[in-house]
């Protein structure tokens, strides 16, 4: 094993930094900060990031295969013109919820946005309970709602044959599969392939390698931890200066480092003052694997 090195890139004390996504035409990352209402864009460059202000909290970003960006923001799926600072309202999902709003997204490898919802939260982790959906923003920009009953969805991605979806729903404390279709974007068969233990903590967002294996944050966990679909077990855990591990991305020119997000918010002032990287944006390497570039959304 090669020395893991942990370094906080951006210590911008983020509410909720979340949804990390790596921008090769950019050279950059991108992410939000769902509480703070802002999508943002770390240069390792410049080594400064840039915001772009919303008008609703905005919990996930993704490339489009158009140019720009897609995200989700409250309960709309929108578009993003970096330079412009323009957001424009694609659709609307949970029309018959009140106090819902999206969390999660990722673009599948047939260019689908999938993103899910979760009521709005009274504190962090604590909300009321089955409000929320998992969704497919088409390339046509119609939408499918695959399931209901949803605590708060959270992390997405396919398997490398692209013939698995994995999917969580945090309060699950599990990381689930579905048999899923490339073709038309539908899932099935779900079952468990890992529950999170006691320290690990919530399971948050997610991402996969080059050699099929899932990395997971782990929210009041302070890790990340990678995990093998196959046999169920954990491979590895990566432990972080902060308890509010969000997600994680791979990125830089080779993806071979992984980035990942945390939040701030829900600490008092003695938490924060043991933990003043709370929010930041974190880069580990040395992890000896590489992550799969993301796919853009094809609408």
């Amino acid at each position: 094993m090669s020395s893991v090195r942990i370094e906080c890139v951006a210590q911008e004390g983020y509410r909720v930094g979340e949804s990390p996504v790596w921008d090769e035409k950019e050279g950059a990352l991108l992410y939000v900060d769902i509480t703070g209402r802002k999508v943002c864009r770390w240069s390792p460059v410049t080594r400064q990031a840039q915001a772009i202000p919303v008008d609703a909290p905005v919990s996930s970003v993704a490339l489009r295969k158009s140019g720009d960006y897609v995200i989700t923001l409250g309960t709309r799926f929108a578009a993003l013109k970096w330079k412009e600072e323009l957001v424009t309202t694609i659709t609307q999902v949970d029309k018959d919820k009140a106090n819902t709003r999206f969390n999660d997204g990722k673009v599948d490898p047939a260019g689908r946005y999938f993103a899910g919802t979760m009521a709005e939260e009274i504190r962090p982790a604590v909300l009321e309970r089955h409000q929320g959906s998992l969704y497919t923003l088409f390339p046509d920009l119609s939408v499918v709602k695959h399931f209901d009953q949803v605590d708060i969805s959270n992390g997405l991605d396919w398997s490398l044959d692209h013939r698995t979806f994995f999917y969580i729903d945090s309060l699950s404390y599990s990381v689930d599969a579905f048999d899923y279709d490339l073709q038309t974007g539908k899932i099935g068969n779900r079952r468990s392939i890992y529950k999170l233990e006691k320290e690990e903590s919530i399971p948050d967002g997610m991402c996969i390698d080059t050699e099929g294996k899932l990395w997971v944050a782990c929210y009041d966990g302070g890790r990340v931890i990678r995990l093998d679909p196959e046999t169920g077990k954990r491979l590895q855990t990566v432990k972080l200066p902060v308890d509010k591990t969000t997600s994680c991305c791979f990125g830089g020119k080779d993806y071979s480092e992984m980035y990942v997000t945390s939040a701030s918010d829900g600490m008092d002032k003695e938490w924060l003052s043991r933990q003043p990287q709370a929010g930041g944006i974190f880069k580990i390497t040395g992890l000896e694997v590489k992550g799969v570039p993301p796919y853009p959304f094809a609408g």
